[in-house]
């Protein structure tokens, strides 16, 4: 008889603040859940956060997914300094590419909501401000894929044992 490996703990954490559409949430729990990392929501969100509205949103990845909730900021500030947490923020307004970035395993990358980011505060409590590079008059990228690229790039670093190229 086989066993299946014990599934790890996931050390890559993404937390969303205040997210507004569903179907990006969704897309975000899809991909925690496929490539293992684990997804903290930050109330109150703009729209039916049910078990049953992500599951729709999420298809059937729900039940794969780590996902932890946060009533608000302060519940998720509490958790994270409990936690002993850094917390890397990704905005348009930060400087930093994440591309030059060290993810460590002890970081929650923070992406803000898709009407509005982050407020000052939060601005200000993140350790790193990081933004995606994008071409000349554009705006933002879609929160979902924003997820994606960055998260694809600290799972790179931290399976790898790697730091971000010069």
């Amino acid at each position: 008889m086989t066993s299946s490996p014990a599934p790890q703990r996931p050390t890559l954490r993404v937390a969303l603040y205040q997210p507004d559409i569903a179907g990006n949430t969704g897309s975000i729990l899809r991909t925690a859940a496929c490539l293992g990392f684990a997804v903290h929501l930050i109330g109150p969100v703009g729209f039916d956060a049910s078990d049953r509205a992500l599951r729709r949103a999420g298809m059937d990845y729900l039940a794969m997914a780590a996902l932890t909730r946060h009533d608000d900021w302060a519940a998720f500030e509490a958790w994270r300094a409990e936690q002993g947490l850094r917390l890397a923020l990704l905005t348009t307004k930060a400087a930093k590419p994440y591309t030059t970035h060290d993810f460590p395993t002890d970081e929650v990358l923070l992406f803000g909501s898709e009407s509005a980011g982050v407020p000052g505060h939060v601005h200000e409590t993140a350790d790193a401000r990081l933004t995606i590079p994008m071409v000349p008059g554009a705006r933002s990228l879609n929160l979902a894929v924003s997820v994606g690229i960055v998260a694809a790039e600290a799972l790179r670093q931290q399976s790898v044992g790697g730091k971000p190229p010069p």
